[in-house]
């Protein structure tokens, strides 16, 4: 595991293709925003471990942005 330390406003880049920015630090709450390509399924890993389990769906997938 790679362990980064950020600060609001940087951004740490995965590949060519992701990349995540720091939003807002508060307290032990980090907000952050992914940049991915459309077609990279992005989940909270407690929803994706259950969908790798079978027990549920994304049922709101994001939509892609207007050009």
């Amino acid at each position: 595991m790679l362990v980064l330390s950020r600060a609001t406003g940087e951004a740490i880049a995965i590949g060519d293709d992701i990349t995540v920015h720091i939003l807002e630090v508060n307290g032990t709450h980090v907000k952050f925003g992914i940049e991915a390509p459309v077609g990279v399924n992005v989940y909270r890993a407690e929803v994706y471990r259950k969908i790798l389990k079978g027990e549920g769906q994304a049922t709101h997938p994001v939509p892609a942005p207007n050009p």
